[in-house]
């Protein structure tokens, strides 16, 4: 792009920007996410009239699996697709050892809906296991005591940038033969002993959803470490061809229209990478820029003069270096009465809020719908941190004085409601 189109470019974007997305909220889940850098990105996309996926989307699949530290990666239109190639890998008769219909797949009950259903939508049996009330995931502990003769997988979820001892999980479902897939959707650049969360078991996936570390509107990727594996999503990524295959399972060039498994449409644009790839750039300095905020609201609400133990703060696990994914609260058993009124004012005041993830998925229409309950059976900590927890925002911007008192003023209001 010319530097005189470069600056017509910069001025307009200046000039929509000022109409905030977020206007409704004084303190949103995240300020207008996107840099003059990622949107002139996606102008050029747009500009140069190719905009399906091409050699952007490579670009930024080969810089993402040397960041995480996966052999390979594979962009799709959203975390949520991620999720559904991978469990539909497992399953696929290309697979060594594929699985079969109803055979057991474990998921913790404090997910969001697309961890849960791509199991059920590839003919396994989900069986609900309880999370740690520290981490908000499956905990080593209720995952040995959940493991039957029928379980042959497990939906491992890392929750707003924290993770319970995955190196011990991923040790146990290697030495129960189960296969692994890691929901890093909420997690992406959080590192558990120095090894990033998405990469210890057979699949990662990761989400750019708006809000999340990084953001293209809507995107996501999936890192696995096994060429049969990568060739196998690759090929159901898009219609079930192997199509620009390097190598494809028929051990020859075919760059035809040939159709060698079942397959979706789960490709993105390279508009869509284009903004996503200026972002990833930015990864590292957002992820300490959040650290540093979050800390700066902790510090802020326990050392006012109104602070009355009223919450509890999500810490990060022992080895785990979070990478950060809003600011999840637990109210204090004391003040819990008072959560309902506590989030009206709040988002009265502009303070946008959320449940932690879905809360507990027990508690929705669609468990009823499908039978996915019928013993009926009760997890308590995904009930307890769906009573006690909400999550306000991380932003990437360093968070101001005056934020910091807004926050401190209405938060550490709870126990005058």
């Amino acid at each position: 792009m010319k530097k005189k189109e470069k600056v017509f470019f910069e001025n307009l974007i200046k000039k929509y920007s000022k109409k905030k997305l977020s206007y409704k909220f004084r303190y949103p889940l995240l300020e207008d996410a996107f840099s003059l850098d990622d949107i002139l990105s996606g102008i050029e996309v747009l500009l140069s009239g190719q905009i399906t996926m091409s050699e952007i989307t490579e670009k930024f699949q080969y810089e993402f699996a040397k960041y995480v530290g996966a052999k390979y990666a594979l962009m799709v239109n959203s975390g949520s697709s991620a999720n559904l190639l991978a469990a539909f890998a497992l399953v696929n008769p290309r697979k060594k050892n594929f699985l079969k219909k109803n055979d057991e797949c474990l998921v913790p009950a404090l997910c969001w809906s697309t961890s849960l259903w791509p199991i059920i939508q590839s003919g396994l049996k989900p069986k609900f296991v309880e999370v740690d009330i520290d981490s908000f995931a499956i905990s080593d502990r209720s995952l040995e005591q959940n493991i039957s003769k029928n379980t042959k997988a497990l939906m491992m979820v890392h929750v707003l940038g924290n993770a319970s001892n995955i190196q011990k999980i991923s040790q146990l479902t290697k030495k129960r033969d189960l296969y692994l897939i890691e929901d890093t959707c909420e997690s992406l650049g959080s590192q558990y002993d120095g090894k990033f969360l998405g990469t210890f078991g057979d699949f990662g996936t990761y989400s750019f959803y708006y809000s999340h570390q990084i953001t293209s509107g809507e995107g996501g990727m999936i890192v696995c470490n096994n060429l049969e594996d990568y060739q196998l999503i690759y090929s159901m990524r898009s219609h079930g061809w192997d199509r620009s295959l390097k190598k494809n399972f028929k051990k020859k060039q075919d760059t035809s229209f040939n159709f060698i498994n079942s397959g979706f449409n789960l490709r993105p644009l390279d508009i869509t990478a284009s903004i996503g790839f200026s972002q990833f750039k930015r990864l590292n300095s957002m992820i300490k820029v959040r650290s540093d905020n979050r800390d700066k609201i902790i510090k802020k609400l326990i050392s006012s003069p109104l602070w009355q133990d009223q919450f509890t703060f999500f810490y990060p696990t022992k080895k785990v270096k979070p990478s950060w994914f809003g600011f999840p609260i637990l109210i204090n058993k004391k003040y819990l009465s008072k959560k309902k009124k506590l989030l009206y004012l709040l988002n009265q005041k502009g303070i946008e809020t959320r449940m932690i993830i879905s809360g507990n998925l027990m508690n929705h229409e669609s468990i009823r719908l499908y039978g996915l309950n019928p013993n009926k059976r009760t997890f308590n900590n995904a009930q307890e941190i769906e009573d006690r927890g909400f999550f306000i925002g991380l932003h990437t911007e360093s968070i101001s004085e005056k934020t910091l008192n807004y926050l401190e003023k209405n938060l550490l209001t709870i126990d005058k409601l």
